[in-house]
C-alpha cells in the first residue's frame, strides 16, 4: 500500500523540480523589470538578442545532436500538424459561439496555439535529455510557421505574398531548415562551431525566460473574460487532450509522445503581444492572457507531465 501511494509523490515531485527552474527565471524577470526597475529598452535589446541569434543557435544545435530519420521526421511533422489544426480550429470556433469583439478575437485568438519555445526546449531537455530537446526542437520548427500564418490570418489588413516573405525569413525556420538538412543528410558539423553553437544556445533558454517575466502584467482585460477563459481552457487543458489521443493514435515512440504533450500544454509566447500590438489588434488584452496563462500552468504542465510518464 505504501509503496503504491510513494509512486505518485515521487513523480510529482521529480515534475515540480524539472518545472520549476523555469518558472523562477520567469520570476526574476519579473522582479528585475518591476522592482528592480532594469528598463524596458534592456529587455527590448535582450529579446531581440534571442530572437535572431541565440535562440536560431539553440535549435540548430539541438536538431543536429540526436540522428533523425526522413520517415520518423515525416510523422512527426503530422503528429504537429494535427496538434496545431485542432488549437487554431477551435480558437475560431469562439466566434459563434461567443460572438466577441471581431479584434479583441482576432488578437487573442493567437493564445490558443502560439507556445513559449523557451520553456518548452528547457523543459525537454530535463524530460529526455537531448533527445528530448531535439524532439522538442523539431517540433518547434514545424509550429513555427503554421502559428505564424494562423495568428497573422487573424490580424493582417495585408497582402499573403508579404506575409509568405516575413515567415521565409523568420531566422527560427531558417535555422530549422538547415539543421534538419543537415541531421537527416548526415552533413558535419565543425567541432569548433558546434561548440559555439551549443554555448550560445544555453543563453537563450535562461535571458528568453527573463524577457517572459519581463512582459507579465494583469492589467488591460476589461469585458473578454469569457474569451479570455475560453482560449485559456483550449490551450492549457483541451489541446493536451488532444496530443495525447493523437501520440496514441499515430503510435509515437515514447519520447515524442511524452515531449508532444508537453508542447500543447505550453503557455502562450510573449510574440503574441508583440505580433498584435503592432498590427493594430487588442495587445493589451493578450498581455493579460499570455501573462494568466503563464501563471497558470505552473499547475497545468506538471499535471500533464505526470500523466505522460506514469507507468
Amino acid at each position: 500500500m505504501a509503496s503504491h501511494s510513494a509512486i505518485p509523490a515521487c513523480i510529482l515531485m521529480s515534475v515540480i523540480q524539472l518545472v520549476l527552474p523555469d518558472f523562477l527565471l520567469i520570476a526574476l524577470g519579473w522582479a528585475l523589470f518591476h522592482k528592480l526597475k532594469f528598463s524596458g529598452e534592456f529587455f527590448r535589446g535582450a529579446e531581440q538578442l534571442v530572437y535572431f541569434v541565440l535562440f536560431p543557435a539553440l535549435l540548430f544545435h539541438s536538431i543536429t545532436q540526436t540522428p533523425l530519420s526522413l520517415s520518423g521526421t515525416y510523422v512527426l511533422l503530422q503528429a504537429t500538424v494535427g496538434v496545431m489544426a485542432f488549437g487554431v480550429a477551435l480558437a475560431w470556433l469562439a466566434v459563434p459561439v461567443l460572438r466577441p469583439d471581431p479584434v479583441a478575437h482576432a488578437s487573442v485568438a493567437q493564445c490558443a496555439y502560439r507556445f513559449n519555445t523557451y520553456m518548452g526546449l528547457s523543459i525537454a531537455g530535463g524530460l529526455a535529455g537531448s533527445a528530448g530537446q531535439t524532439v522538442m526542437a523539431v517540433i518547434v520548427g514545424f509550429a513555427v510557421p503554421i502559428s505564424n500564418m494562423a495568428a497573422v490570418h487573424g490580424l493582417a489588413r495585408q497582402n499573403g505574398g508579404k506575409v509568405f516573405a516575413e515567415i521565409l525569413r523568420n531566422p527560427f525556420i531558417i535555422a530549422t531548415v538547415l539543421a534538419l538538412l543537415c541531421n537527416i543528410f548526415a552533413v558535419p558539423v565543425p567541432k569548433a562551431v558546434d561548440v559555439a553553437l551549443g554555448r550560445l544556445g544555453a543563453c537563450a533558454i535562461a535571458i528568453g525566460l527573463m524577457c517572459v517575466g519581463a512582459t507579465l502584467s494583469l492589467q488591460g482585460a476589461k469585458g473578454a473574460a469569457r474569451l479570455m477563459a475560453w482560449m485559456l481552457a483550449l490551450r492549457l487543458l483541451l489541446t493536451p487532450v488532444a496530443a495525447i489521443f493523437i501520440g496514441w493514435a499515430m503510435d509515437l515512440p515514447v519520447v515524442e509522445r511524452q515531449v508532444l504533450l508537453l508542447f500543447s500544454a505550453l503557455p502562450t509566447a510573449s510574440s503574441a503581444y508583440v505580433l498584435a500590438a503592432r498590427m493594430g489588434g487588442d495587445g493589451r488584452l493578450v498581455a493579460v492572457t499570455m501573462s494568466v496563462g503563464t501563471l497558470l500552468s505552473a499547475l497545468t504542465i506538471p499535471f500533464w507531465l505526470m500523466m505522460g510518464v506514469r507507468p
